[in-house]
C-alpha cells in the first residue's frame, strides 16, 4: 500500500511534508521504477525549506485531501529539496524556464518515467486566478493528455530533452585575455548599470548582489579607482540601512521585495549572510569605516548565534514565514514601539527606525530602517537593545537545520577571514570547528557529501561547487592559522574535482555532477555566477590559491588559467552575472600576491590588513610548511617574503617596506 516516504528524510523541507496526505517519495529509483510499472507520470515539486509560496502551496493543495487523491491516483509524487539535490533543480529549473520565461520556487514539473518533463511551472493555486488553472484543473489536463494524446507528450519530452542537452554545452569560445583591460572593461560595465536612487542593480525585487561587490573590491584595489569603490560603498549603505538588513539581531533576509531595500522577503539564508560577512569585512578593511566593521560584526554574531548547531557547523536558514504569517516575528507599528519602550523612547525610535502609522509593511506594520545615524549612540543602543528582548518573546520562524557543505565553507572562509583581519581569534575557532565537521562528517569513502542534519550525513553527494567552496575554506583557515595540516584535505579535494568534474573534452570547462553521479536527461554545467557563485568559479578560486600553496602547484594553476579564459566571454559580454568570476581575475591577474611572514608579529598584521583579496597570506617558521621553505629570519628578524606568481621580491623587515612592496601594481 502507497504511502508517504519522507518521515526519516535528512531533509528538514522533506519532513515538512512527512504527514501530507500525498503519497510522496524522494527522488529515487524506486520511484521511477513505480512511475514505469503504473504507466503514469511523475510530478515532481521541488522546494526548500524558508520558501514562503513552497507553504502556501503546501498548505492550499498538498495538505488538502481531496487533492492528494488525485495525484496519488494518477501520478508517482516526487519531492526535492532543492539545497539539498542541486544538480535535480538545475535541470529542470532550466526546464521550466525554457518552457515558461521564469523559474522560481515551488516548481511543479511533469515527467515521463525515464525523468524527461513534458510540461513545466511553478506555484499553482487551489483555485484558478490571474490567469493561472486550479492545480486540481492542472492535474486533471495532465492525467487526460497522458492517456489519450501519449505521442505529443514525448514529442514534448524529447524537444525539451534535446534543448537541455544542448544548452548544457557549456560557454562558447572567448578571444580576449584574461588581464587588466578586461576587469577594467567588464568593471566599468557592472558600474554603468547601477542604480544611483537606491544602490544595487536592477529593479525589484532586488538581491544582495554579494559576488559583484567583491568582484568590484578587488578591481577598486588594483586599478585604484574611486568610482568603483563608491559602487560598493553605495551599495552597502543602502542594504545596510535597509529593512533587508536586520537591525535588532544582524544579518541579512534574502531580498527585497522593493528596488530601495525596504520590505524584505524575511527569510534568511546561510548562504547570503557568509558571502555578505565577507564583503563587508573587506570593505571595512580597505576603507577603515566603523559602520561597514559593525555590519560585519553583527552578521558574524548572527551567524555564531542564530545558525550555528550543536555539531559545530551552521544551519541552512530561517524561514519566512513565523506561525504562517509572513514577517510576524519581524515588523512593528508605533504602539507595539510604546509598549516596549514607553512613550517617550518609543516615539523616539519610531522616528529613527522609520516606524509609522502607515507603515512599510502589511496591516500598518513596519520593517526596521535607519536611514540616519541617531544623534544619541548610547540611547540608540538601549533601545535596540531592549526591542531585540522582546523580539526574542515572540513566536520564531522555523529553523532549517541541514549544513549544506558549500554554504558551510562560505562560512568558515569569511569567518577566517574576517577574524583574521579584525584580530578575532573566536571566529577564527569557530570557522576551525565547522571545518573539522565537515571533514569527518561529510567526507564518506573518500567522497564529499553534499549536506547533513543532525551530524547524520545525508546520501546525495557533493557537487563541483562544494568542493571548490570547502577547498578555499579549508586554505583561509590555513592562512588565518599557520596550521599547514589544513593544506592535505584541501589538496585532496582539489585532485578529486580535477579527476571528476573537469570536462576532458573541453580544458577549462566544468560539470556541476561528478562523472560517476547519477545520469540524469541531462549532466548539469552552468558556469554562470547568481545568488550564489558558480561551481566553475569557486573551484577556479580554490585552484588559483592551492598552486600558490603547494610547492609543485603548476597543474593547479594550469587548470585555473584554463577556466579563466573560457570565462573571459563572460567577463566581456555579460560581467554582471559574472562577479566572483572578476574577484577570483583580479586575484590571477595581480599574480595572486602571495606573502609569507616569517616570525609573525607587526608585519603579519600589517599584511593581513593591507594585502588585497584574494591574496595568499600566511604567517609561520621557517620550514614550517611548503611556503616556509627555504625562508629564514633575517638577521634574527621577522620578515615578509612577496611574490606574484613566480616572481619573487627580496624579503623585507619592516612594516614600510612591506607597505612599499604591496602597493605595487
Amino acid at each position: 500500500m502507497a504511502t508517504n516516504r519522507l518521515r526519516h528524510s535528512t531533509s528538514p523541507y522533506l519532513r515538512q511534508h512527512a504527514d501530507n496526505p500525498v503519497h510522496w517519495h524522494e527522488w529515487n529509483d524506486e520511484a521511477l521504477t513505480e512511475a514505469r510499472d503504473r504507466d503514469v507520470p511523475i510530478l515532481l515539486s521541488v522546494g526548500y525549506a524558508a520558501c514562503h509560496w513552497c507553504h502556501v502551496m503546501a498548505h492550499e493543495s498538498f495538505e488538502d485531501d481531496a487533492t492528494a487523491a488525485v495525484m496519488n491516483e494518477n501520478f508517482v509524487c516526487i519531492k526535492v529539496d532543492r539545497e539539498e539535490r542541486p544538480d535535480l533543480d538545475a535541470v529542470y529549473m532550466n526546464a521550466t524556464v525554457a518552457a515558461t520565461g521564469q523559474g522560481g520556487w515551488p516548481m511543479t514539473c511533469f515527467l515521463t518515467a525515464d525523468g524527461a518533463p513534458f510540461y513545466c511551472g511553478t506555484y499553482y493555486p487551489k483555485v484558478a486566478r490571474g490567469g493561472m488553472p486550479s492545480f486540481t484543473d492542472l492535474l486533471n489536463a495532465i492525467t487526460e493528455t497522458w492517456r489519450t494524446r501519449r505521442d505529443d507528450v514525448a514529442r514534448a519530452a524529447g524537444a525539451v530533452v534535446e534543448e537541455l542537452q544542448r544548452s548544457s554545452g557549456g560557454l562558447p569560445p572567448g578571444t580576449r585575455s584574461v588581464d587588466a583591460p578586461l576587469l577594467d572593461l567588464a568593471a566599468a560595465a557592472v558600474a554603468a548599470d547601477e542604480d544611483r536612487a537606491h544602490g544595487g542593480f536592477g529593479g525589484a525585487p532586488k538581491f544582495p548582489p554579494s559576488a559583484l561587490l567583491e568582484g568590484l573590491l578587488r578591481s577598486h584595489e588594483r586599478s585604484g579607482s574611486a568610482d568603483t569603490l563608491a559602487v560598493v560603498e553605495r551599495t552597502a549603505d543602502a542594504m545596510a540601512r535597509g529593512g533587508i538588513h536586520d537591525r535588532l539581531a544582524g544579518g541579512f533576509a534574502r531580498y527585497s521585495v522593493d528596488a530601495a531595500w525596504v520590505v524584505p522577503h524575511f527569510e534568511k539564508m546561510l548562504y547570503d549572510n557568509a558571502l555578505l560577512l565577507r564583503v563587508y569585512a573587506h570593505l571595512a578593511r580597505i576603507t577603515g569605516r566603523g559602520a561597514s566593521r559593525r555590519v560585519a560584526e553583527d552578521t558574524a554574531g548572527f551567524l555564531l548565534r542564530d545558525l550555528g548547531t550543536a555539531e559545530g557547523c551552521f544551519a541552512s536558514a530561517l524561514d519566512a514565514d513565523t506561525a504562517g504569517v509572513e514577517g510576524l516575528t519581524y515588523v512593528w507599528t508605533p504602539a507595539q514601539l510604546n509598549e516596549v519602550l514607553g512613550p517617550d523612547d518609543g516615539a523616539w525610535a519610531a522616528r529613527l527606525y522609520e516606524v509609522t502609522d502607515a507603515g512599510t509593511f502589511e496591516d500598518g506594520a513596519s520593517v526596521l530602517q535607519l536611514r540616519s545615524d541617531p544623534d544619541h549612540a548610547e540611547r540608540a543602543e538601549r533601545v535596540r537593545a531592549r526591542l531585540y528582548e522582546a523580539r526574542r518573546s515572540r513566536p520564531q520562524p522555523g529553523r532549517d537545520g541541514k549544513a549544506v557543505t558549500v554554504w558551510n565553507a562560505f562560512a568558515v572562509t569569511a569567518l577566517a577571514e574576517a577574524g583574521a583581519a579584525f584580530g578575532r581569534m573566536d571566529w577564527i575557532e569557530a570557522a576551525a570547528t565547522c571545518a573539522r565537521r565537515l571533514l569527518d562528517t561529510h567526507i564518506v569513502d573518500g567522497r564529499l557529501r553534499r549536506a547533513s542534519l543532525g551530524g547524520v550525513v545525508g546520501v546525495p553527494v557533493g557537487v563541483l561547487e562544494d568542493h571548490g567552496a570547502l577547498v578555499t575554506a579549508l586554505l583561509a583557515l590555513y592562512q588565518a592559522t599557520g596550521d599547514a595540516t589544513w593544506i592535505g584535505p584541501a589538496r585532496a579535494l582539489a585532485d578529486i574535482a580535477l579527476d571528476r568534474f573537469a570536462d576532458p573534452q573541453r580544458p577549462g570547462s566544468w560539470f556541476d555532477t561528478a562523472d560517476d553521479a547519477e545520469t540524469l536527461v541531462a549532466r548539469p554545467r552552468d558556469p554562470i555566477d547568481g545568488a550564489t557563485p558558480s561551481g566553475a568559479a569557486l573551484i577556479t578560486e580554490a585552484l588559483l590559491t592551492l598552486s600558490a600553496v603547494v610547492e609543485d602547484g603548476g597543474r593547479y594553476r594550469d587548470a585555473a588559467d584554463a577556466a579563466l579564459a573560457t570565462a573571459a566571454v563572460l567577463l566581456e559580454r555579460a560581467p554582471r552575472s559574472a562577479g566572483h568570476w572578476l574577484a577570483v581575475a583580479e586575484a590571477a591577474v595581480r599574480g595572486p600576491i602571495q606573502v609569507a611572514v616569517v616570525g609573525g608579529g607587526e608585519l603579519l598584521e600589517v599584511a593581513r590588513r593591507e594585502a588585497p583579496g584574494g591574496s595568499l597570506v600566511v604567517g609561520g617558521e621557517p620550514g614550517s610548511s611548503p611556503l616556509f621553505a627555504d625562508r629564514p629570519l633575517v638577521d634574527g628578524a621577522p620578515a615578509a617574503y612577496v611574490c606574484r606568481g613566480f616572481v619573487c621580491d627580496r624579503p623585507v623587515t619592516s612594516a614600510a617596506d612591506l607597505l612599499e612592496a604591496l602597493a605595487v601594481s
